[in-house]
């Protein structure tokens, strides 16, 4: 069912914040609410599919980032994670969640893992997918090339510039590395997918990177340790960051368990 339809039980609106408003998607549903926060450079509108499958039978809740999909920019010129932690924590105070589960996708993760060592009594539970650990030159080079300009141009040219910029990221890591080495097997998603996912991006056209800086900025070694809720850490087959999942649960320094889980 579209989530466009009259029918279909998810539900998109505002909620006032004091930098402006958060624009967030929902399905109604009893006990303890989910909290979805999505990856650059998109919104909850790619988290579409997964809303549907874990709402039906409990609230869930997906907000769009400070400066991402329909939510005002952040106020900070160039904020952190925390400070996207605490854009979103206004909006989820604003909403009157108390208690809640809590879910984040690469940027989304970062963020996550922060309202989590924030809120220490209102997490229950964290799931961490997709979380980076970018260091030294590899680091260096994600800064300067990841995150490109697509400033407006009268023949449009940049609009294929964003369009090739995912589709690459479908298929080389980083999407910039158009080489042998940096193929990625996961595949290109479907033009319409795609499509959806470059409306959010021309969306944050201006804000987009900001998203990005923080992710590869946010320092795993010295914050992962300090989440205080059970987390689970964990990654597509096909996603680059699969192989640090590992390295993340080394980091966090209490017990924990590694391996694959088939697909239902």
């Amino acid at each position: 069912m579209s989530p466009n339809s009259p029918a279909s039980p998810m539900r998109r609106g505002f909620v006032d914040v004091p930098f402006g408003q958060v624009h967030y998607r929902e399905v109604r549903g009893d006990g303890r609410p989910l909290v979805l926060l999505h990856a650059s450079p998109g919104s909850s509108r790619q988290l579409v599919p997964l809303i549907e499958q874990l709402g039906t039978g409990r609230r869930v809740l997906a907000p769009d980032t400070a400066g991402f999909g329909d939510s005002s920019p952040h106020p900070l010129a160039a904020p952190d994670a925390r400070d996207f932690a605490a854009t979103t924590l206004a909006a989820l105070d604003a909403l009157g969640l108390e208690e809640f589960d809590l879910y984040g996708s690469h940027t989304g993760a970062c963020i996550a893992a922060e309202i989590a060592i924030a809120e220490t009594t209102r997490v229950a539970h964290l799931v961490l997918d997709g979380v980076g650990l970018f260091e030294g030159a590899f680091l260096e080079s994600l800064l300067a090339n990841y995150a490109p300009a697509f400033t407006p141009d009268l023949d449009g040219a940049y609009l294929s510039r964003a369009f090739q910029f995912l589709r690459d990221q479908c298929s080389f890591w980083p999407w910039y590395n158009r080489t042998r080495e940096g193929r990625r097997e996961a595949g290109i998603m479907p033009a319409p997918a795609l499509h959806a996912w470059l409306l959010e991006l021309l969306k944050a056209n201006e804000t987009y990177p900001l998203g990005y800086h923080a992710a590869f900025t946010w320092p795993v070694r010295e914050r992962l340790p300090m989440v205080p809720v059970p987390t689970l850490m964990m990654a597509a087959k096909d996603d680059p960051l699969a192989a640090i999942i590992r390295v993340g649960t080394g980091t966090i320094g209490r017990r924990s368990r590694t391996g694959q889980v088939k697909a239902a």
